[in-house]
C-alpha cells in the first residue's frame, strides 16, 4: 500500500471511528497536505508554516501530520471524542503544528497574511502556505487579504486554491487565475493531484504573493464519492467500510 493509499485509510478509519468529518473534502486536498509536508516546505523546525483555511478538510491534515511525527498516530483513533485533541475542525491550542483555529470559511487566510507579514518584518527566511476552497473564495475578506499582500509585496505568501468547482454551485467566480492575476500575484494553475505539478508550484519562487490554483476532484480516489454533493458530510457506515476494503 502507498503513502498516499495509507493516508486516505487514516481518514477513512477516523470519520467511521469518530462518526464525524466531511471525508470528500479531505480526500480532495490530501495530495496538496502531503505534498506540502513530504516535499519538504513546512517540516518541524522549520520557519515555514502551514494554515488551513478550509478547516473541515481537517481529516487530511491529521493524518499527514501524524504521519510526519508531530503527534502519536494513537490520536487519529479517538476523532471526535469529547477528550481528543483532534476535533471536526483544527485547533491550535490543542494540536501540534496547527497554525490557526479555523473553521469559519474566509478566516484562515488573513491570519496566514498576517503571519507572513510578520515574518518579513522579522527578516525570517520562511513562507507561509495556505489553503482555502473555491467556495471559500466567495468570502470578501479573500479578496481583500489579495489586496493587502500585494500592497505590501508579500512574496513570502503562497495561496492554494483547491479548485474543486464547489462555487459553480453557489456564486460563479469565473476564473479564479485572472482575479489573482488581476490583484497583482503571480498564478500558477496546475492539476491539483500531481505530485510532480504540486512540488514544481510549491517550490516556485516569485517577487510577489504567489497563487496556485489547483484542479481538483473533490473525493477524489473513491469514484461514488468524487464530485457527488450528497456525501459531503455524511458519516461512513460499517457497510461503507467493507465497500472501501476497510476490515474493522
Amino acid at each position: 500500500m502507498g503513502e498516499i493509499d495509507q493516508l486516505r485509510s487514516s481518514i477513512f478509519r477516523m470519520a467511521y471511528l469518530g462518526q464525524e468529518g466531511h471525508v470528500p473534502s479531505s480526500l480532495g486536498i490530501l495530495d496538496i497536505i502531503w505534498a506540502i509536508y513530504d516535499g519538504g516546505f513546512v517540516s518541524e523546525g522549520s520557519s515555514s508554516r502551514f494554515v488551513l483555511s478550509k478547516g473541515h478538510g481537517c481529516l487530511a491534515l491529521y493524518a499527514v501530520l501524524a504521519k510526519k511525527g508531530w503527534f502519536p498516530k494513537s490520536w487519529l483513533d479517538d476523532f471526535a471524542s469529547s477528550s481528543s485533541p483532534l476535533g471536526g475542525h483544527p485547533d491550535r491550542t490543542r494540536i501540534p503544528g496547527v497554525e490557526a483555529s479555523t473553521g469559519s470559511l474566509g478566516h484562515g487566510m488573513p491570519f496566514a497574511a498576517g503571519l507572513a507579514y510578520s515574518m518579513k518584518i522579522s527578516g525570517s527566511s520562511g513562507k507561509v502556505y495556505v489553503l482555502i476552497g473555491d467556495g471559500e473564495a466567495n468570502e470578501g475578506s479573500i479578496w481583500e487579504t489579495a489586496l493587502i499582500a500585494n500592497h505590501h509585496k508579500l512574496s513570502n505568501l503562497v495561496c492554494i486554491v483547491d479548485d474543486n468547482q464547489s462555487s459553480t454551485r453557489a456564486v460563479s467566480l469565473g476564473s479564479i487565475r485572472d482575479k489573482f492575476d488581476s490583484f497583482g500575484w503571480e498564478v500558477s494553475e496546475i492539476d491539483g493531484h500531481s505530485r510532480e505539478a504540486l512540488s514544481r508550484a510549491l517550490g516556485r519562487e516569485t517577487g510577489h504573493p504567489h497563487a496556485i490554483v489547483a484542479h481538483t476532484i473533490k473525493g477524489f480516489g473513491v469514484s461514488y464519492m468524487e464530485n457527488n454533493p450528497a456525501w459531503h458530510h455524511t458519516k461512513l457506515s460499517l457497510d461503507d467500510m467493507e465497500k472501501l476494503g476497510e476490515g474493522m
